[in-house]
């Protein structure tokens, strides 16, 4: 009668810090490899995150150990300002719109352009779509205020043409929305094409000619075989592409001018700076005017209020992620 194997007895805790100790000595030299990256990441990215403890103390800048601890009372002050919920509003809706309308199109573009069976037709496409991507914001807002100018501008005399009306798309604060929604979303759709069509190219043909065999169609074949294979890559752009959208405030500022109604959290905080940075560069300016920046300014523990609750959503959905990253990023590479 033929002997029962047993199976092998699960690791000891021990066994696996030995193993792992071997594995550490046996690749040592890559692991020296890490040691300028890590440090560098502990220096100039985790040890300053030690400074959002000012977020919940009064801080004295004057005299920092006289500082007391508050709690969440910082934070219940952002909140209890009139101002600050509608500036909150406006941060998660732009975010969200953008998310929601630019996450997608992308997606749709990568998938025509690996339908497309003229390759000169493809190329220009590509081209097309890529350029903005490498155009800087400050280019690029110029040509979009020469195109919307309110007196001769190609668009608006378009709109005019079609509407018999004269629409001021950079005057008119019921466009600052919509405007910041289709430029970021233009500017950005090459990037995440790329990636995209990266990880479509990637899927191996035989896949295709297996659903071809069994009698799959395009769109059953686009949703059992391209999507759920891109799914890495897909996730790991709409994470960056999410940050980036919450991030973002030097885009609010090309348009937002005189009118604060549509601001977001960053551009709330990148505009204390910019004042801050002011009053430095100008310490010798006295009376009344730097008085009413100073004043204007908020203290030092609710700008640092400020940048936790920017900070923490980006904490909370990274780790749901974090799985995704590096299989997405690494789709359409190389494989040796």
């Amino acid at each position: 009668m033929a002997a029962i194997s047993k199976a092998p007895a699960a690791e000891t805790f021990g066994e696996k810090v030995a193993r792992t100790g071997r594995e550490i000595v046996k690749k040592r030299w890559l692991f020296f490899l890490l040691i300028p990256g890590i440090l560098f990441f502990a220096i100039f990215k985790y040890v300053p995150m030690y400074g959002l403890k000012i977020a919940f103390m009064d801080y004295n800048q004057y005299n920092p150990a006289a500082s007391q601890w508050v709690g969440l009372a910082q934070f219940v002050k952002l909140f209890s300002k009139r101002s600050f919920l509608p500036v909150l509003r406006n941060t998660i809706v732009i975010s969200l719109l953008k998310l929601i309308i630019g996450f997608p199109i992308p997606i749709i573009l990568a998938l025509m352009m690996n339908e497309m069976r003229s390759l000169k037709f493809k190329k220009v496409s590509q081209t097309l779509l890529y350029l903005p991507h490498f155009i800087s914001w400050v280019i690029l807002s110029g040509i979009i205020m020469t195109l919307l100018d309110p007196d001769n501008g190609m668009i608006t005399n378009f709109l005019q043409m079609i509407t018999g009306q004269r629409i001021m798309v950079l005057t008119d604060s019921r466009y600052f929305v919509p405007m910041l929604i289709i430029t970021d979303i233009y500017k950005g759709l090459g990037w995440g094409t790329i990636i995209y069509f990266a990880a479509i190219s990637g899927i191996d043909p035989v896949l295709y000619e297996a659903a071809s065999i069994d009698g799959s169609g395009e769109y059953s074949t686009l949703l059992r075989i391209v999507v759920p294979i891109s799914k890495p890559g897909i996730a790991t752009v709409g994470l960056l592409t999410a940050l980036a959208y919450w991030n973002e405030w030097f885009i609010p500022k090309l348009y937002v001018g005189s009118d604060p109604k549509h601001i977001p959290l960053q551009y709330l905080l990148m505009e204390t700076q910019e004042k801050i940075d002011f009053l430095v560069k100008n310490s010798s300016m006295i009376g009344a005017e730097a008085a009413s920046i100073a004043k204007s300014l908020p203290q030092d523990s609710l700008r640092m209020a400020l940048v936790v609750l920017i900070v923490v959503p980006i904490a909370f959905a990274y780790p749901f992620f974090q799985r995704y990253i590096i299989a997405g990023l690494t789709i359409g590479s190389v494989k040796g």
